[in-house]
């Protein structure tokens, strides 16, 4: 009988999805069979989305995830759906959306256990735009910003070590983009707005894997402009932390072909970068 019980629940689950095979996208009505969603139950539209869903088609899903929130408000199944919709407008690439949806999750449902998944989708959607994003940062400071949230709001879910990391690499990402801009000046020999560029990185970008190759490129645009003592302490700080990397090699040599040492010299913003390095505050 417990068989029997099982085969049957399974051909009706079926039925449902070949009942609501055409439905999501004709205002709520079965197309072919003129049958309004408003007669199914919630966990039949529910269980539609998730066939869509997983055969490829998720702004079908997203659809009908969304269809469930509307007729059947405040419900259980209604709570369910949001948080599938938003994860279902991500697969689709539909940040946006995605991003609108996994908001309203946490505005209606914030002490619910899967807020802390609805922050980490609204955190993807904007990380996931990094790569198309040309020399406006805005996105990439932004999902620092709701990476950040996930990391300090829900530090012991399973979403934080990820977002960790994500954070990591967004940030690596800003001080690249940093890097880019600055080679570019350096190649032109506009070495101040080079300069400035690379500095950034030193100051704000120290935890990345950049900060040894800004150095450098520091000792290249002082020595160009023949300063110094501005260069030997760039060369200096690379010395102290990054002695074997390829870009103390570079600047060693640098700085020897034109009778320079790697030591601290005069006053400037590097020199105050040393001493805090000295002290124990930077990196």
């Amino acid at each position: 009988m417990a068989v029997r019980g099982i085969t049957i629940r399974l051909v009706a689950a079926l039925a449902v999805v070949v009942l609501l095979a055409d439905c999501g996208n004709r205002k709520g009505v079965n197309a072919s069979r003129g049958v309004p969603l408003e007669t199914f139950t919630a966990e039949q539209i529910y269980q539609r989305a998730e066939y869509d869903l997983e055969n490829g088609d998720p702004d079908d899903a997203a659809e009908l995830f969304g269809e469930i929130e509307r007729l059947y408000p405040y419900s259980e199944w209604a709570k369910r759906a949001l948080i599938m919709q938003a994860f279902s407008y991500h697969q689709d690439h539909d940040y946006e959306n995605s991003r609108a949806s996994a908001q309203r999750y946490i505005d209606f449902y914030p002490a619910d256990e899967d807020a802390a998944y609805a922050q980490y989708l609204l955190a993807l959607s904007y990380y996931d735009q990094i790569d198309e994003v040309g020399r406006d940062q805005g996105l990439t400071y932004q999902a620092l910003q709701a990476l950040r949230t996930v990391i300090e709001t829900y530090p012991d879910s399973e979403y934080a070590r990820s977002a960790i990391l994500k954070f990591d690499l967004a940030f690596d990402h800003l001080a690249a983009k940093e890097m880019e801009i600055g080679r570019f000046y350096l190649s032109g020999q506009h070495y101040t707005a080079a300069i400035n560029r690379f500095r950034v990185v030193v100051e704000d970008f120290q935890t990345t894997t950049h900060t040894a190759e800004a150095l450098h490129r520091l000792v290249e645009a002082y020595l160009s402009l023949g300063l110094v003592d501005e260069a030997q302490t760039a060369g200096a700080i690379l010395a102290y932390n990054f002695q074997s990397t390829v870009w103390y090699q570079d600047s060693y040599q640098l700085l020897v072909k034109n009778g320079l040492q790697a030591q601290a010299k005069g006053d400037s913003w590097l020199r105050q970068v040393h001493r805090q390095m000295i002290k124990g505050q930077w990196l």
